[in-house]
């Protein structure tokens, strides 16, 4: 009952949300911000104890205007999504903004292939429709969520921007390691490990753990590895590009892997402490986090 209530609420949402006015459509996703904030459930929670890391030199009023608002970036990202259907190529287009952008478009153009390595962060959906509407059409990976229905509402939404979605398990490897060899763009969500596999990360001095899947994608293809960071900016997004991460000359598959992924915590860590608001990141990073 509650994973088909759950489905319906999401289904109902892209429905209903395109059609109410703009300005009225995310005046209500900040009062249902505000509303969560105030409920200070477990996701609330969480998101203060993750910004709390990042920022640890804020005091408990500056730290809870920052979750407050990093709820409302949260809930802009999902009024974004249950509106993106009715969007036009030309508002895509003018509502995103880039910064190094040749860090993508060089090994695309050069048949290398590149993979992209980001946080949660922004709006990614966003971020890969725009490289979708300019000819670079994305592979990625997607955890498989509950109920089933919704998992499959979500490939049909990624798949109609333009992306080719796999489901993470032990076979998306492969594909992605053959599109990669075909000189494609692979974008990969990479603050989070979901495999329990990953590699461990000092992040923020403490310890955290990320994939290994993009390092790994690298060494394995020859294939660029890059990273991105997408945040909001008053209309629409801001996708930083950093450069490709070399292959470390020396050591192991494992070590070279462990020397790439924290290079990619270390760009990660350098662009949260400016834009940490949104970061949505509402589920557990830290090993030895004592709210587990």
């Amino acid at each position: 009952m509650g994973e088909t209530f759950v489905y319906w609420g999401y289904n109902l949402a892209w429905k209903v949300i395109r059609w109410i006015p703009e300005r009225k459509a995310y005046s209500l996703a900040d009062r249902f911000a505000d509303f969560l904030y105030a409920r200070n459930g477990k996701g609330v929670n969480r998101l203060r104890s993750n910004f709390r890391r990042v920022r640890p030199e804020l005091d408990d009023a500056q730290l809870e205007f920052l979750v407050n608002a990093g709820m409302r970036s949260y809930l802009r990202y999902w009024c974004d999504t249950f509106r993106f259907p009715a969007w036009s190529k030309e508002r895509l287009l003018s509502t995103t903004v880039c910064e190094n952008e040749n860090y993508l478009r060089d090994p695309i153009a050069a048949k290398r292939g590149c993979i992209v390595a980001l946080p949660h962060a922004g709006n990614w959906d966003h971020a890969g429709a725009y490289f979708c509407a300019t000819g670079i059409p994305l592979t990625t990976v997607a955890e498989h969520l509950k109920p089933e229905k919704l998992f499959r509402k979500f490939l049909e939404y990624r798949t109609a921007i333009g992306m080719e979605v796999l489901d993470l398990d032990s076979r998306s490897i492969a594909v992605l390691s053959q599109r990669l060899r075909a000189g494609k763009l692979v974008a990969l969500v990479a603050d989070r490990d979901l495999s329990k596999n990953g590699i461990p990360v000092n992040f923020f001095g403490t310890g955290g753990q990320m994939p290994a899947g993009p390092a790994l994608l690298a060494i394995q293809t020859g294939a660029d590895l890059i990273t991105a960071f997408v945040k909001y900016e008053e209309v629409g997004i801001r996708i930083i590009f950093g450069e490709a991460i070399p292959v470390p000359e020396t050591g192991s598959v494992s070590e070279k892997a462990a020397a790439m992924t924290q290079v990619i915590a270390d760009r990660f860590a350098e662009q949260l402490v400016v834009n940490t608001v949104d970061w949505h990141m509402l589920q557990r990073i830290w090993r030895d986090d004592a709210n587990a």
